[in-house]
């Protein structure tokens, strides 16, 4: 059985962490953009050479190593905080769910 306070404190963790779902969201997602802007200046340093050359210097380019490893870490949070607030979300509606058949039973022995 889920109580009232279960209930009270999944309500409270969405509301409460909405922002810092937000900024990791933002986070990954300009992280995933920067990755092609990255890509191209790292290349663009290379011009001399054929475009499959400057691809293998920009995808050995400790710049460019780093910058997934942030993009890692930032996918890292943004799934964490999604599926910490999923489990908030179906507790809510398990909940939900019972309140309506402990309804439909008392409407039931009427």
């Amino acid at each position: 059985m889920i109580s009232d306070e279960d209930i009270e404190k999944a309500v409270s963790y969405l509301r409460d962490n909405a922002s810092d779902a937000a900024q990791a969201t933002a986070n990954r997602q300009y992280l995933e953009k920067f990755s092609t802007v990255l890509k191209a200046l790292i290349m663009s340093e290379h011009l001399a050479e054929p475009v499959n050359a400057q691809e293998r210097y920009a995808h050995s380019d400790v710049r460019y190593r780093n910058h997934l490893e942030g993009l890692k870490v930032a996918i890292f949070e943004d799934e964490k905080s999604r599926n910490l607030r999923d489990a908030a979300d179906v507790k809510i509606e398990v909940w939900r769910t019972m309140q309506a058949t402990l309804r439909a039973e008392g409407k039931a022995h009427t």
